[in-house]
């Protein structure tokens, strides 16, 4: 299970999640590689993503060495994606979020993506290789129909001309449009006790009850996201009248899902929003978690992309009947089946296992300001005034104290604006899982 690398000098290395991470995209071949990551699942059978900075064997303490490569980073524009190749890889990981039911759509858009798979696959319908139920190997929905079905073939047929890179270039313009899309979600509870999900995004962070979303917090309202223990908190800048800041505070599960939630925001805050992301503390003074994203941001990563000078890699595109029945909403993957016995353990076996890092529950995580430069992002825009009047009318919990281990996140000014691909609704929810036919 523990990975040691002889290299030709004679000295022994052990490789970390980068390493690991690089071979994995090597052997894809892809070259755009920093919107993917590795998963595992933990003691508490919850998907964790490989630090790529720390060695395997210090994140993974107990079971199987089993990982899965998905998409971390969901660009909220994939059109800035340069390779074929690399839009075939998000495809395929929405292809599974919309199965597995993290990507809720409606029979529609199930029926008009579905055609776009299947236009990617198999090509041009030809009545003479296809018989009348060329679709039904496809899963395309967690609970599919014969009317999905036909409505695909039916949609599949115009589609005559269509290349494999165009049919994913329009599935993901569609992908992308869905309020779901790329949202990283998590169990909690509010301020009340009340069962709620916060999700992480490129825009910022929202919060879901009874499968509709109850409020949206973009990136520059936030000031400060910190944890103590199992609470998690995030410090709201004030509207335009309001004269003090507030803070929300929520519950998770345990310390290990607040932090988890913690580095989560951390990680899309600096890839999404800076241009290069801030140098780990030093010192043997810091309290606390010195965790911090270490791999490129967005901007970066766009920049690395234009230099790629290599023909277009040629690929096979497998059929999607490989992927697996509906799971549940909260992501939980196949692979929790093969961890159930992880869970089963007794607390005292669990911590035998835990990090000093996993064991902290309190500490202070003080940014630099000066580190931070926003990105600028192409997409539409909302004003501090539209945000303000949403908020004002959703805001949940009360003002609390701020807890010890934060992340500041800079507001560059009154007209900052939010750039987001979520659709603003005013004065109502927006449904989770849309029952629209449209």
């Amino acid at each position: 299970k523990e990975a040691e690398l002889l290299l030709l000098s004679g000295e022994e290395d052990r490789p970390g999640g980068q390493t690991l991470l690089d071979m994995v995209c090597g052997h894809l071949n892809l070259l755009e590689r920093d919107y993917f990551g590795l998963t595992f699942q933990d003691t508490d059978n919850a998907k964790n993503w490989l630090d790529p900075s720390k060695e395997i064997k210090k994140q993974i303490r107990v079971g199987s060495w089993i990982l899965g490569f998905s998409v971390k980073f969901y660009p909220p524009d994939p059109s800035v994606l340069i390779e074929d190749i690399t839009r075939y890889y998000l495809c395929l990981q929405l292809r599974d979020d919309i199965l597995s039911g993290r990507l809720p759509c409606s029979f529609v858009t199930h029926a008009l993506l579905g055609s776009y798979t299947v236009q990617a696959e198999l090509g041009d319908y030809e009545p003479e290789e296809h018989g009348p139920d060329y679709v039904s190997d496809f899963h395309f929905a967690p609970n599919q129909t014969r009317e999905l079905e036909e409505r695909v073939m039916e949609l599949h047929r115009n589609y005559r001309g269509m290349t494999p890179a165009e049919a994913e270039v329009n599935f993901l313009e569609n992908a992308k449009k869905l309020s779901m899309y790329g949202v990283d979600l998590h169990h909690a509870k509010d301020s009340e006790g009340i069962d709620i999900m916060l999700g992480v995004s490129a825009n910022g962070l929202l919060i879901y009850r009874d499968r509709l979303r109850i409020n949206r917090f973009a990136w520059p309202k936030i000031l400060k996201i910190s944890y103590k223990r199992s609470n998690f908190y995030i410090k709201i800048r004030p509207g335009e009248y309001e004269q003090f800041e507030s803070t929300i505070g929520f519950k998770l599960p345990n310390h290990r899902a607040s932090k988890r939630l913690w580095k989560v925001c951390i990680e899309h805050h600096t890839f999404f929003r800076l241009v290069s992301p801030e140098p780990p503390p030093k010192g043997f003074l810091v309290i606390g978690s010195k965790f911090r994203y270490s791999g490129r941001t967005q901007a970066q990563t766009r920049q690395a992309s234009a230099l790629i000078d290599r023909p277009a890699p040629q690929f096979d595109r497998s059929v999607s009947k490989r992927y697996m029945l509906p799971r549940s909403i909260d992501g939980a993957s196949a692979l929790g089946d093969s961890m159930d016995q992880l869970s089963q353990r007794s607390s005292s076996e669990r911590t035998q296992f835990m990090s000093r890092e996993d064991l902290d529950q309190e500490g202070s995580l003080d940014l630099d300001h000066d580190h931070y430069h926003y990105q600028d992002q192409d997409q539409d825009q909302y004003t501090d005034q539209e945000l303000d009047n949403e908020d004002q009318q959703q805001m949940m919990g009360a003002n609390i104290s701020t807890p010890s281990k934060t992340l500041e996140l800079k507001v560059q000014n009154e007209t900052l604006q939010m750039h987001t691909n979520l659709t603003l609704c005013q004065g109502r929810s927006e449904p989770l899982l849309s029952q629209s036919t449209a």
